[in-house]
Order: C-alpha cells, then sequence, then structure tokens
C-alpha cells in the first residue's frame, strides 16, 4: 500500500521534472472550468470546487497508488452531492464526506480495493449514462438562459419546469454556449494537448464581459470568489446525524473508490504501467476527508484529467502535486477574473462533458453484447435517471451478481456427468 510517489522519487531527474510541471500546469486549465462548473451544477459555490481540486488534488497525488492520476471534483457526483445538499443541507454534505473518506480508509486497510473487478461492467456503463444524461439536463437552464427560480431535482418535474419556461429564451445566452462548445470540440481537434476548455471558455466569457451582453456570470449570481483557501473546521458531529447520514456516505464512498479505480485502470493502459489499488483507495480516503475539513466536495480520480496528464506528458505524481499547487496560485492571485466566467460557457463545457464521459463510441458495442447484459445496463440507466443513484446502484449490483451467479452455475452443470454407479 505504499504511495507511488516514494518509488518514483528514487529514480526522479530534471527530464521527469520538466514533463511534469509542464503537465501539471496544462491540466490545471483544464481542471480550473471544470471544477467551478461541476461544483455549481452541484448546488455549491463555486469556490467549492476550487477548494477540493486543490486539497483533494494534491493528497491524491501525494499519496495515491497510480503515477498519474489527476484528483478533485468530477461530474459524477454531481446527482449525488445535489441530492445530499437538497436534503442535509451543506454541512450535511461536508459530514457525509467525512464520513465517506472513513468507510474508504478502513477499506484500503482491508485492501478492498480489488474488489472493483467484481461490479458488473453493464452496472458501471449504465449508471455512467445515467449520470450523463442528468448532468447534460441540468445545464439547459444556463445553457438557454431560462428564468427559473428553481429547477426541481427530479428528472420529470425538471422537464416540465424547463418546458415551462421556453418563453424566456436568452438567445444571447444560448449563441455563447453554443460557441463555447464549438471552439472546445475544434481546439481538442487541432491541438489535443492543448488546454483548449479555458481558452474556449475564456474567449466567450471576454466578449460577453467587453460588451456588457445580458448574460449571467459567476460573479452576477454568486459575487466575488475568495482569494483564500478556508482555515480547517470540523463539522458538528451526532449520533443521529451520522445514522441519517450513513447511506449518502456509503454512495459517496463507493462511487469515489469505483470512478479512481477505473480512472487508475485507464492510465495504466495509457502508460503501461501497474496501479496500487488499496494505496489508491486509502489516498481517496484522505483526500475526502481533507476536503471535507476545508468544506469542500467529494473528490475522486478524473478520467479526463488523468488522460490529459498523459497526453500532456506527466510521468510522475508530480505532475498532479504541481497542478493542485497551479491552481492554488490562481485562486490567490486571479480569483476576481473568474468571476467573469459566463455561465451558459460553463453549462456548454458540462454538457460537452456529460457526452464524453458516457462514451458515445461504445454504445453499439454494448448493443452487441448478451441479452442479459443489455438488459442490466438499461435497467441502472433508467433507474439512475428516473429513481436514485443509490436505487440503481445496488439493484443493478445485485441483479448483476445475480447473473453471474447463475451464468457460473450454468457452466457447471453443462461440464457436470452423472456418476457411474
Amino acid at each position: 500500500m505504499k504511495p507511488k510517489i516514494i518509488t518514483t522519487l528514487k529514480t526522479y531527474d530534471g527530464p521527469q521534472f520538466t514533463s511534469d510541471l509542464v503537465a501539471g500546469v496544462t491540466v490545471a486549465m483544464v481542471a480550473l472550468p471544470l471544477s467551478l462548473a461541476i461544483a455549481i451544477a452541484s448546488g455549491a459555490g463555486p469556490e467549492k470546487g476550487l477548494v477540493t481540486a486543490i486539497v483533494a488534488g494534491f493528497l491524491i497525488s501525494l499519496l495515491g497508488g497510480s503515477r498519474v492520476q489527476i484528483g478533485g471534483p468530477t461530474g459524477a457526483f454531481i446527482v449525488v452531492v445535489f441530492g445530499v445538499i437538497a436534503e442535509h443541507g451543506y454541512d450535511g454534505l461536508v459530514l457525509a464526506t467525512l464520513m465517506a473518506g472513513l468507510i474508504m480508509l478502513i477499506a484500503g486497510v482491508l485492501r478492498a480495493g480489488s474488489l472493483v473487478a467484481y461490479v458488473p461492467e453493464p452496472v458501471i456503463n449504465g449508471f455512467t449514462i445515467g449520470i450523463g444524461v442528468i448532468i447534460a439536463t441540468s445545464q439547459l437552464k444556463d445553457l438557454f438562459g431560462l428564468s427559473i427560480a428553481q429547477v426541481p431535482a427530479e428528472f420529470v418535474a425538471k422537464m416540465q419546469a424547463l418546458f415551462a419556461a421556453r418563453d424566456s429564451l436568452n438567445l444571447v445566452a444560448l449563441g455563447i454556449g453554443l460557441v463555447t462548445m464549438a471552439l472546445i470540440v475544434g481546439l481538442r481537434r487541432l491541438a489535443p494537448r492543448f488546454p483548449g476548455l479555458i481558452v474556449a471558455v475564456g474567449v466567450t466569457s471576454a466578449i460577453v464581459a467587453l460588451t456588457a451582453l445580458p448574460v449571467d456570470t459567476i460573479f452576477s449570481r454568486f459575487g466575488a470568489l475568495p482569494n483564500t483557501l478556508p482555515m480547517p473546521a470540523i463539522p458538528d458531529i451526532s449520533i443521529a446525524r451520522i445514522v441519517e447520514l450513513l447511506p449518502s456516505a456509503l454512495v459517496i464512498a463507493f462511487l469515489a473508490s469505483i470512478e479512481s479505480l477505473l480512472s487508475a485502470m485507464v492510465s495504466d493502459r495509457m502508460i503501461g504501467g501497474q496501479h496500487r489499488p488499496n494505496a489508491e483507495v486509502l489516498a481517496q480516503g484522505f483526500a475526502n476527508i481533507g476536503s471535507a475539513l476545508f468544506g469542500g466536495l467529494p473528490a475522486t480520480g478524473a478520467i479526463a484529467r488523468t488522460a490529459t496528464n498523459v497526453r500532456a506528458g506527466g510521468k510522475t505524481p508530480v505532475a498532479g502535486i504541481i497542478h493542485a499547487l497551479t491552481i492554488l496560485l490562481v485562486m490567490l492571485l486571479a480569483a476576481p477574473l473568474a468571476g467573469y466566467l459566463a455561465m451558459p460557457a460553463l453549462a456548454g463545457l458540462l454538457i460537452l462533458t456529460a457526452w464524453n464521459m458516457s462514451e458515445p463510441h461504445k454504445w453499439r458495442g454494448y448493443m452487441q453484447t448478451r441479452m442479459s447484459d443489455r438488459v442490466l445496463l438499461i435497467l441502472t440507466l433508467v433507474l439512475t435517471v428516473f429513481a436514485d443513484l443509490t436505487v440503481a446502484i445496488g439493484v443493478g449490483v445485485s441483479v448483476g451478481l445475480a447473473l453471474r451467479l447463475r451464468r457460473r452455475n450454468a457452466e457447471v452443470e453443462k461440464d457436470w456427468t452423472p456418476p457411474d454407479r
């Protein structure tokens, strides 16, 4: 369970540091607008995203079991975080995140990191696509500039509310959002290693600021961003509160472990490496405890940012540490500039993130798998969108393991021959 950074520093040299420095700064420029957008979509203040990227991102790289993993707030948590804040308040989310961190520490000590292999792949694919649908629809209000006091969390009610507000469409906001999306896609194709996210969002937000367009910005909606990290504090803890928040904490711990280990496996394939799953789970535990103490959001390994790190030349966990320190530097020196970021631009960014995380290029392959896997994927997807992520994960994993057991029994029966007596 030794952190990867200890292994990599034994042979660390100047060229590796140069590569890590370039990659860390590049990833920070990608993570900055994403962290703000994810926090806002989760129902929290934008500064919470920066705090999470700095504190949790630093700890995940310092203590993790992967050479190139980048941690921070991710889109997968938007649904969970939004629901916890709505039901228990932000203080409840902080305590649930702290509890989730402790649960992951226990899981890491018990070497439960390898158990991720037993979660059926159709379940993971189903709730990933479902989360993508929820994230995308949650951004339609800002993309279209609709005037709605409070968007319902429940999917059907949300779509009804958005449709009812269609007369308040702001074509300028829609134009800013669409141009941002086009710039992101174009820059990604023309210069895959270039941090096109911050450039695209920055350009369209600058247009809004310089021409005084009637479009919401972070500053107009949330006020000025703080330029320092908050002091760490322990949330109010009671037995009743712990019991009340335990289901949410378990979901956060499960989701953080799954996504982090999946991200580490993806990065292994990209660099030809081998991550340490139990060290990774332990690092996620410490990162979520750290994030909670600073009032941040749940954190996990981020697949897209980790891939960006690899493509930008990141070699060791030092790149992830530099990424966190770069975001801290931006927060200290340029927080007012982030206030100019336009809400439709961030909405367009998140919609593209939701599309990419659902991996549409794999959908055809999903439909060519065995019937039981297709049914399991669709079941998990539908439950994620229309019911609840907790229900979706519980039902999906239970049904998936039952199907796996049934297939295994069928294979045993096929091979079994009655004894000749």
